[in-house]
């Protein structure tokens, strides 16, 4: 061996360590929040009237309107609040009737 080819070899061997700490960065940090992001992305381009959602201040509501980044939530009978949608931090029921809706719901 020449004495290049144990520089080059030696450092390989000093940015090895540099390299997997990256990739486990990314494994481990980057990635995942990435998925989460696109998770909640896809929740908020779902969110459509009736269903009940969890806001990010904590408050309990059913989505009574729909808009580009807005929704109307009603949050107690007859309070209606507009929230950005990015601030829905979660959609709890799916299936549950609006809150202003007047007809009866008949159990099969």
């Amino acid at each position: 061996m020449t004495p290049t080819d144990g520089s080059l070899m030696a450092m390989i061997i000093n940015f090895a360590p540099i390299l997997l700490i990256g990739v486990l960065g990314y494994m481990m940090l980057i990635r995942p929040q990435m998925k989460q992001a696109k998770a909640h992305r896809d929740m908020v381009a779902g969110l459509k009237r009736s269903d009940t959602v969890v806001l990010s201040n904590g408050m309990i509501g059913k989505v009574t309107r729909v808009e580009n980044d807005e929704a109307m939530v009603e949050i107690a009978q007859g309070v209606n609040v507009r929230v950005v949608k990015a601030m829905i931090t979660q959609v709890r029921d799916r299936t549950g009737v609006a809150a202003n809706d007047t007809k009866q719901v008949t159990k099969a």
